[in-house]
């Protein structure tokens, strides 16, 4: 598996996450304290975090077969970025997992 596949998922993830919670703050912006632009923004948050969600699903299932994930495992890192702050925790736990792998599969160069 190539480094590269890990970090589009990390940055998809962290992307994901923060969009979440942006968008759970401002639904309590427009919805507990009735601010005035935050229906516009709420709008904006949710279209961006709908559509890269999309992004992240993907990346997060190439991810999840090339590393040969069970389906629960799988399933749990793809409904990661519905949750929110799971995201992060999530994508620090997978990233730890798999940097060793990564590592270990990585070339080695000469110096000279």
């Amino acid at each position: 598996m190539k480094k590269s596949v890990l970090t589009r998922y990390r940055v998809m993830a962290y992307t994901t996450g923060v969009l979440l919670v942006l968008l759970c703050l401002s639904m309590i912006a427009k919805y507990g304290m009735d601010i005035g632009g935050a229906a516009d923004f709420t709008r904006v948050v949710a279209i961006a975090h709908g559509w890269l969600y999309v992004v992240y699903l993907i990346f997060a299932f190439d991810l999840g077969s090339k590393a040969k994930w069970p389906v629960g495992k799988q399933l749990w890192v793809l409904i990661a970025g519905t949750i929110p702050t799971a995201a992060f925790f999530v994508e620090r736990r997978i990233s730890r997992e798999l940097e060793a792998k990564v590592a270990d599969r990585a070339p080695v160069t000469a110096k000279a």
